[in-house]
This record gives C-alpha cells, sequence and structure tokens, in this order.
C-alpha cells in the first residue's frame, strides 16, 4: 500500500511484485474491505493479493483477481499483517490503528456518526452495484425481454385454453370417421327402432318387444303375464336409446370445411407446442413464467434514473455523516495531541511535542468509492474518509515526522506508553 518507487526494482529487472495469500472471516475488517473492492474471495475463504512496480515507477494493484486502487491494498495489509521488530507495538503506528486511536479518545462524538455513516454507506454501495450491474446488462435484458414479449405475442394470438389440444384431437378423429360413424349409428338406430320405411320384415328390436307384450298381455298364464311390466321396461330404455341415437345421426356433421377450419386450428396449436412446451398446458405455464420474469425485469431508463438518484441521495447523506466524523477526529485530534504531549514530558521526553494530522485520503483513479466532498473525491472507506497521522517533533527546532521515523526504539516505546495513559484516562 505504500507509494511506488523505481529503487524497489532491482538493477536490470523490469519489475519487483509482492504477492500475499490472505484467510478473511466472514464479518471481519478484512471482509468487508474484500467485498467493497469486488473481490473474489476462493472456495478456502482465502484472497490473494499482489502489487508490482515497473522499472518506470508505474505501479499496479491486484486483489482477488481484480484492479483495485492502491488504497484498497494498504487498508487490507493494515488489517492482516503485522510486522514485529524491536517493539511489537508497532502495529499501533499504523494508519488504521492512528485512526483507531482517535475514535476510542473521541467515544462516541465519532462513534455516534460513524455509525450512521456505516449505515448509509452499505446502502450506497449496494444501490453502485446494483447500478453498475443493470447498466451493463441492459442489453441482455433488453434483448431477454424482446424474447419473451414475442412469444407472448405468438401465444396471444392463437390464445390456446387449456387441454384444448387433446379435445380437438378427438373432434378431429371425429369429423375424418364421420361417415363410418354415420353408418355405424343408422344401423344401431335400424336395429333398435326398425326400418325408416317401416318394412314389417325389419320392425326392430323396439317393435319386436311391443309384439311380445301385445302377445302376453292378454295370456291366461299368469306367469307370462307377469312378464309384461319388465318387457315394457326394456321398451321405454330401447325407445330412449333408439332416440339418442337418432339424434346423434341428425348432429353428426359432415361438413369438409368444418374439419379443415380444425385442423388448420391444430396446426397453430403444434407450432406453439413445438417451440415452448410439450402441450398447450405446459405453453400455457410458460406464458405465466414468462410474464412474472418480464414484472421483474424492468429495463426502464426510468428504473436506472430512480437507483441514480436515490445513488445521489444517499451520496449526500453519506458527505453529512462524513464531515461529521471528520471534524470530531480533528477537534479529538488536537485534545488528544496535548494530553500525549503532557505526558512525554514525565517520561524524560520534555522537549518533543506530538501532533496528530486528520485530512481526508484523495481517491485514485477508477476508485469506485469515490465520494465528491467539497468539491474534491475523497475515498469513502468503511471507516470514513480520513487518513490519520501521529507526528513527533523530538525537540525544539526539529520538524514533525512520522513517529516511527522520528523516534529511536526506546522513544517509540515511551510514546506508545504516553498514548496507553492518556487513553486509559480518557
Amino acid at each position: 500500500g505504500g507509494r511506488a518507487e523505481a529503487s524497489k526494482v532491482r538493477n536490470g529487472m523490469l519489475k519487483a511484485f509482492v504477492e500475499g495469500r490472505f484467510t478473511v472471516g466472514d464479518d471481519d475488517a478484512a471482509a468487508r474491505i474484500v467485498t467493497d473492492a469486488g473481490a473474489d474471495v476462493d472456495e478456502d475463504g482465502s484472497v490473494i493479493a499482489l502489487r508490482t512496480v515497473a522499472a518506470d515507477g508505474r505501479s499496479r494493484a491486484h486483489l482477488g483477481g481484480r484492479s483495485v486502487p492502491v488504497g484498497v491494498l494498504s487498508e487490507l495489509s493494515e488489517q492482516v499483517i503485522a510486522v514485529h521488530g524491536q517493539n511489537d507495538q508497532l502495529r499501533l503506528l499504523r494508519p488504521a490503528e492512528q485512526r483507531a486511536v482517535i475514535d476510542r479518545f473521541a467515544g462516541e462524538d465519532v462513534g455516534r456518526p460513524l455509525a450512521a455513516y456505516r449505515q448509509v454507506r452499505e446502502e450506497w454501495l449496494a444501490v453502485l452495484t446494483e447500478l453498475s450491474e443493470r447498466s451493463n446488462r441492459s442489453r441482455e435484458m433488453a434483448q431477454q425481454a424482446d424474447l419473451l414479449k414475442h412469444g407472448l405475442n405468438e401465444i396471444d394470438a392463437v390464445a390456446p385454453e387449456p387441454g384444448e389440444d387433446v379435445e380437438l384431437t378427438e373432434q378431429i378423429k371425429r369429423l375424418a370417421a364421420v361417415d363410418e360413424l354415420r353408418a355405424m349409428a343408422t344401423e344401431a338406430h335400424a336395429a333398435v327402432s326398425g326400418a325408416q320405411d317401416g318394412d314389417p320384415d325389419a320392425p326392430g328390436a323396439l317393435g319386436l318387444v311391443g309384439e311380445a307384450v301385445r302377445r302376453l298381455v292378454s295370456a291366461e298364464d299368469s306367469a307370462l303375464r307377469d312378464l309384461v311390466p319388465r318387457l315394457e321396461e326394456a321398451s321405454t330404455l330401447l325407445s330412449d336409446v333408439g332416440a339418442e341415437l337418432g339424434s346423434y345421426v341428425e348432429n353428426l356433421d359432415a361438413d369438409p370445411a368444418l374439419l379443415e377450419k380444425v385442423l388448420a386450428r391444430q396446426a397453430d396449436l403444434k407450432r406453439l407446442t413445438r417451440k415452448y412446451a410439450a402441450d398447450v398446458d405446459g405453453v400455457l405455464a410458460w406464458a405465466e413464467d414468462a410474464r412474472r420474469r418480464l414484472e421483474s425485469m424492468d429495463t426502464s431508463e426510468e428504473a436506472l434514473a430512480a437507483l441514480a438518484l436515490r445513488r445521489d441521495e444517499l451520496a449526500v447523506q453519506l458527505v453529512a455523516h462524513a464531515t461529521e466524523v471528520s471534524a470530531a477526529r480533528g477537534k479529538a485530534a488536537a485534545e488528544l495531541a496535548t494530553a500525549i504531549t503532557k505526558e512525554l514530558s514525565g517520561l524524560a521526553m520534555g522537549q518533543a511535542e506530538l501532533e496528530i494530522t486528520v485530512e481526508q485520503r484523495p481517491a485514485e483513479h477508477g476508485d469506485r468509492q469515490a465520494l465528491a466532498i467539497d468539491g474534491h473525491a475523497v475515498h469513502a472507506g468503511p471507516d470514513g474518509v480520513d487518513d490519520v497521522e501521529l507526528l513527533l517533533r523530538a525537540h525544539n527546532g526539529a520538524p514533525p515526522l512520522p513517529v516511527h521515523k522520528a523516534a529511536s526504539g526506546g522513544e517509540l516505546s515511551r510514546v506508545m506508553l504516553a498514548i496507553e495513559v492518556v487513553l486509559a484516562h480518557a
């Protein structure tokens, strides 16, 4: 995460690089940094970070297979790398840890607006991601929507009914065999009701039963007369069957035009079943699903405009919270620096003076977390927009330098002790 310097590249080499694989938790600071950067985490929960510096001083940073601003690697390394040297408290001298010192000292003055900032930032990033994805997928989604609309228009034009394909198949069978069916029904009607011309030699079952009734009704034997009601019941049943057969013959349609019309309708349905499903019921189910997908697939400019408006609204809120956090940190930094300087005077560093700077971190080119504050693009990280740095003026007339550069090992220990004492009494 440091500044790129061509001097880091060995003479004769084209570039220098450093690469590391780090394991991140499910919900820790490192995981949030990786997620916000859009980096890919491997199945084992690890992520690869890579920094290269070319011989001409140009630098590139990658995280999880994605190109990221160098500042993202700086934020990640502060969470996952600890440097152990003369003083194991070196970790506390990192910018993120120095910022945490300020926040701890400030308490709720920073904690309250920082919590609000993080809440708004989470939604802001989600809207940025959705807006980017919708914009990138707009053409693809529009093509899918066109295909779905075309299919629905084709289905609506035919307007199939549930089970219609099965009904048409049966109707076509009847129409195709109408002559055979008429002959069968006519013969059956004649067998039941007799010949239409009244031929006495072909009385039909109904006539024969009637003749039997006439013969038995006046029989001397009661056993024969007892059969008459049953024969009359059979006559009634045969009469009903004969009437139904006659009606069937009369209503049997032999219109060739109707058969042609039904066949054309069947062809329309088959065209749909070849494209969308195996039967008409499946086609109707596809249409219902397509309508649901279209409702959820909003590719309109209005949807993108609404997201952009929400992004801008959240950015305004984010700026307000970030500004409040920065102001609280600046106030706390001045108070903390004075208190630490006072403690140093009792630790044999009477001429030393500690300064704490709070400055907004500029956003790098291509930073997806860039936020405009007072006309400047700053990096809106998970802990705000500020970089905090502890500077030490070792003696009168000395320039203020980063504390780890201005202090010896022993002095560094005393500075850290002074910090801990002040925080303990905060």
